[in-house]
């Protein structure tokens, strides 16, 4: 049976056309497309012949041919959206003279014709672009005409598009014993389009693709269509959709085979604990993609290949075949960096992915600057209970002397973090810190350093975090939300010099605007209950200032503070923060952008915050490794400097 034209999917952006008479030459210089939104015209241009032809002589008999095709070309370009009677008037203009290319034409097809037929299927060329057309030979006018006489020529194309189809019957339906599987019926009270609504092809192929899809992902490996077809009749610009799935039965999950390959590193009850389903449920290939989903977590596979076989199915189960490649072991990290509260330094790290066949792992890490130097060894066990995660033990060293602080600190920590589903992350940790502060080198009035006078704290406290992710894309979010609190406290005499209660979170909202903009919206809340802060060491204090935080400020200049003998301002931290973020981005291409952003907020003690407000804009930059943002920005609330400069490179999620 004949097929419904669909969207052609190439782009071309230049065109030819060849002028009049058989003995003159032409060139096509430009093509018109009037009367059509930019879909519509973009899929009629890629369907013209007449594109090809654009800047090439071409004989007077080939333009004769492509400007009588063209007229068909459209008419076929425009039935995937719905309308089959469209007039369209295609003009011909040549050394300043305008022709009428036939006459205006409508629908050629006897009014009581009933088309029957059924859309392409995905990936097929257009059908304008495979009719009939004079062979390449023919397109270049014969040299002596080219060099006699070739002149410019433009074509304008004028479509009034009409009534459009409509769907008048929608014969929808499964039979068979996916007939009252409650998701399918779902997708096909979904499907489009719906009675009443325009027959666009585009919908009508997506839908029937997507309920094909699911038929095979819940089990139904027998499906097939028992009937397929659209009647449209152009007289009444109606259309009838009759279309019939026949399911078979549903398949179980049968046997599963694994086999690691080249080498076997992980023991088998491992994985097999992530395999949560018991052979003989029903099949969906939700479940591998989940088992796959764990896998990938462990990150103890460089890749893993999972192959249903319902040709291989006995008595209605489906075998699964999974082929595990082991990942190297060993990573090594090492590297320079620089930063203006750090300094030069030196970056360091061996990451071991399974030390044993029990899949522990161990990551070591060393960041050695000038004033700033952190030592981390990470040990982690996985774990099954309750939710797949891990057990992690892990030990920290801090040193960091600057101008603005002189201080050290030893952490221990001990958590179990695990995933509740595919957005919430959560994390119960003990910590045990012991940290040694003082905030600057007083001058005795002689010229010389006073003795520093260092305090000291001791704090085991357990702290409960949780990370909510819900977002179109974690690397350029359009649509997303993202949500991350913590809660922690300590009781004093408890392993801790002061009794305190935190909670802390930081909220990102997303949200597209057209197709090249972004409103990007965050808010950050952190309160401290004590009555002791003068006991809580710099770890366990709020900050605010700097990038992520109010930009136009330094680096938590924002806050309680005090002025040194040398005029210098430190920041001693807070018991609470609020502060806030609004940014609008627009991008001129798919690459290259600009924001404008306005950030606010405060550090403090008591319950009256004191505002401090910067403002700035920014370049954007989407870059084959991840966003990359440079922004400036001047506080309004007597900042250190004038402006400063940010730049940030990574996920926005």
């Amino acid at each position: 049976m004949p097929c419904l034209p669909r969207l052609s999917t190439r782009f071309v952006f230049a065109l030819g056309l060849l002028a009049a008479g058989s003995a003159h030459a032409a060139t096509v210089t430009s093509v018109d497309i009037r009367g059509l939104d930019e879909t519509m015209a973009l899929n009629v241009r890629v369907s013209l012949s007449l594109v090809d032809a654009i800047g090439k002589d071409v004989s007077g008999r080939r333009l004769a041919y492509l400007l009588r095709e063209a007229e068909q070309e459209t008419r076929e370009a425009l039935e995937p959206f719905g309308y089959y009677s469209p007039s369209i008037t295609v003009e011909r203009t040549r050394d300043g003279v305008t022709t009428v290319v036939g006459e205006p034409s409508a629908d050629t097809t006897p009014a009581d014709t009933t088309l029957v037929t059924d859309a392409t299927a995905p990936g097929a060329p257009s059908t304008a672009a495979t009719g009939a057309a004079p062979t390449a030979a023919s397109e270049a006018a014969p040299p002596g005409e080219r060099r006699a006489n070739t002149s410019p020529v433009t074509v304008t194309i004028t479509v009034a598009l009409g009534e459009p189809v409509t769907v008048r019957r929608a014969n929808i339906a499964i039979e068979g014993a996916g007939g009252t599987d409650k998701y399918l019926r779902e997708d096909l009270g979904k499907f489009l389009p719906q009675s009443g609504g325009v027959f666009d092809h585009t919908q009508y192929e997506a839908s029937k693709a997507r309920i094909t899809r699911r038929l095979a992902e819940r089990g139904y490996f027998d499906a097939d269509f028992l009937n397929r077809q659209v009647a449209v009749t152009r007289a009444e610009h109606a259309a009838d959709i009759d279309l019939v799935w026949t399911s078979g039965e549903r398949y179980d999950m049968g046997p599963m085979t694994i086999t690691q390959s080249p080498k076997h590193i992980i023991r088998d009850s491992l994985i097999d604990r992530l395999v949560y389903w018991k052979e003989g449920s029903y099949y969906h290939q939700g479940k591998l993609d989940r088992f796959r989903e764990s896998l990938a977590r462990l990150d103890y596979f460089a890749s893993i290949d999972i192959q249903p076989q319902p040709e291989n199915a006995v008595d209605g189960r489906v075998p699964v075949i999974v082929t595990l490649t082991p990942a190297k072991r060993s990573i090594y990290t090492a590297g320079l960096s620089y930063g203006t509260d750090s300094g030069a330094g030196v970056r360091l790290g061996l990451e071991r992915r399974y030390l044993n066949n029990r899949g522990h792992k161990l990551l070591t890490q060393l960041d050695w600057a000038e004033k700033r130097k952190t030592a981390t060894v990470q040990y982690r066990i996985p774990a099954f209970a309750w939710i797949d995660g891990w057990y992690t033990i892990s030990a920290q060293y801090y040193d960091e002397q600057t101008d603005y602080i002189d201080t050290r600190k030893i952490e221990l920590v001990g958590s179990r973090s695990g995933q509740v589903n595919e957005r919430l992350n959560v994390a119960a940790s003990l910590h045990a810190l012991r940290e040694r502060w003082a905030y600057a080198l007083p001058d005795d009035g002689a010229g010389a350093l006073a003795p520093v006078q260092y305090n000291y704290a001791t704090f085991l406290y357990p702290a409960l975090r949780g990370e909510y992710i819900d977002a179109d894309n974690r690397l350029f979010p359009r649509d997303a939300f993202g949500l991350t609190v913590e809660l922690r406290g300590g009781v004093k005499g408890v392993g801790s010099d002061a009794s305190f209660l935190q909670a802390w979170g930081v909220g990102r909202w997303y949200r597209g605007l057209g197709e090249r903009n972004r409103l990007i919206l965050r808010g950050e809340a952190g309160y401290t209950f004590t009555n002791a802060l003068v006991d809580m060491p710099p770890s366990l204090r709020f900050y605010a200032g700097g990038d992520r935080s109010i930009r136009g400020y330094a680096y938590r200049e924002v806050g309680p503070f005090f002025i040194a003998d040398d005029g210098k301002k430190y920041a001693l931290g807070a018991k609470n923060v609020l502060t806030g973020t609004a940014e609008f981005e627009h991008y001129f291409n798919d690459t290259w952008g600009a924001a404008a952003f306005v950030d606010g907020g405060d550090a403090f003690d008591d319950d009256r915050p004191d505002f401090h407000t910067g403002v700035g804009f920014g370049v954007r930059w989407r870059s084959p490794v991840g966003p990359v943002r440079l922004d400036i920005a001047h506080g309004l609330y007597d900042p250190d400097s004038q402006y400063e400069i940010y730049l940030n490179i990574g996920a926005d999620l």
